[in-house]
């Protein structure tokens, strides 16, 4: 499913139209990626979590060449599956 037909399904189940949706949708994600960056994690019962996690900083190979390279340290957003969702998938 792509977000055009997510906003289409959000349309259909509340009754609203598919920009209402769609300005929905983009204040969740939005709204989302702006407590992450802030540092924020994000709990959503049933449905799961949000969080970021820090990758320390490793020797990697480059797979063309093989030579050796560094991999700088980054941070990693992480999405964990709540136990509705993964009762729903099985």
């Amino acid at each position: 499913m792509n977000k055009g037909e997510l906003i289409s399904l959000m349309a259909e189940l509340s009754g609203n139209s598919k920009a209402d949706a769609e300005r929905a949708l983009n204040n969740v994600t939005d709204s989302v990626i702006m407590a992450l960056s802030k540092g924020h994690d994000i709990n959503l019962v049933g449905f799961g979590s949000f969080q970021v996690q820090n990758r320390q900083a490793r020797e990697g190979r480059n797979p063309k060449t093989g030579e050796k390279m560094h991999i700088a340290a980054y941070k990693q957003p992480v999405f964990k599956a709540g136990k509705k969702m993964k009762d729903a998938c099985n």
